[in-house]
């Protein structure tokens, strides 16, 4: 599980870094991503093209973290040796804001996949929470 762990620690990593190229490199090539907005992204190539953009333009300084509430430790739940569910919450804080505002806290599920040398995520989604 550390692996997997190690995948989303890359991924937070190059979100913060503004690294589309790195960011994208946490996914597989045919990754399905699916935005809170609903935008269904098909691919690795169209993720870190999609991304640069954002993160030059309105994504620019936007830092990952762990959310309004802090860190959570995601749930992991293996459906073969090779493939798991991973969700995952946390939330992003704009720059200049000292911590993530809990209308930008999000809950993401994503099935990872184990590969040669590591594990990538294969699908992806990403919701904002709503209070009820």
């Amino acid at each position: 599980m550390s692996e997997i762990n190690e995948t989303f620690q890359r991924l937070v990593e190059a979100w913060n870094n503004g690294d589309a190229t790195a960011y994208a490199a946490q996914f597989t090539e045919d990754v399905d991503y699916v935005t809170f907005h609903g935008l269904h992204i098909r691919g690795r190539a169209e993720l870190a093209a999609g991304h640069a953009k954002l993160f030059a333009g309105p994504l620019k300084g936007v830092k990952l973290g762990g959310g309004s509430a802090g860190a959570v430790p995601p749930s992991v739940k293996f459906l073969a040796p090779d493939v798991a569910v991973v969700v995952n919450s946390g939330g992003s804080s704009l720059p200049g804001q000292d911590a993530p505002a809990p209308e930008r806290d999000s809950v993401t599920t994503a099935v990872v996949v184990r590969t040669e040398d590591r594990w990538l995520i294969s699908a992806f989604q990403v919701t904002r929470r709503q209070a009820l």
